[in-house]
């Protein structure tokens, strides 16, 4: 992805392609193309949780670790 995505960006696409599907606004011709995007979102924001949940636990060692000292 070239652009700088953001979680919060790549959801609300994730929200938008998910409503044009339900609501049966995509044609066939871009059906496959709309659902190749929405794996690349859910992957990006996978990995961006992942990558949060570790950040946020070498916090919490960090800080459990400076009580202790």
């Amino acid at each position: 992805m070239s652009e700088q995505l953001t979680y919060e960006a790549a959801y609300s696409e994730l929200q938008l392609i998910a409503a044009e599907i339900e609501n049966e606004a995509v044609s066939v011709d871009l059906l496959a193309d709309k659902v190749k995007r929405a794996a690349v979102l859910i992957e990006f924001c996978q990995q961006k949780l992942r990558a949060t949940e570790t950040e946020v636990n070498n916090i919490i060692k960090q800080m459990e670790g400076h009580k202790g000292a």
